[in-house]
């Protein structure tokens, strides 16, 4: 009977999807970003929208992180390489003790889009 429990268990494992439990995002598709762009929705919001930014960010509201009107309005375009850091290195501090998860899988060039976007609503 255990031999029997033991082959039943086995035979039911549950396939593991490896991007389920990742706090990494990865690069958004170009297709997605072009067909955004042509529909005249900017690139960087493309990116935000298509990626977990908005689980913790949104425009006007502080949720986990600040509002994204709340860092166009203490940041210039003088610290977009910065802001783009702070997106794929993660980080913790500026905005309180709940820290920033890293997004490794995202290019430089993708982050400051998404950055340029995001300073686009200073006040």
């Amino acid at each position: 009977m255990i031999c029997g429990l033991i082959a039943i268990v086995s035979c039911n494992k549950k396939e593991v999807n490896p991007n389920l439990d990742s706090n990494v995002m990865l690069e958004e598709p170009v297709n997605t970003v072009v067909d955004s762009a042509a529909a005249g929705k900017h690139e960087g919001l493309a990116l935000i929208e298509g990626g977990d930014c908005l689980t913790c960010h949104k425009m006007d509201v502080r949720v986990v992180g600040p509002s994204y009107q709340e860092v166009a309005d203490k940041y210039t375009e003088a610290d977009i390489d910065m802001l783009a850091g702070k997106i794929i290195e993660g980080g913790k501090g500026n905005w309180g003790e709940i820290p920033m998860t890293p997004h490794a899988g995202m290019s430089q060039e993708n982050a400051k889009k998404m950055v340029a976007y995001i300073l686009t609503l200073k006040k």
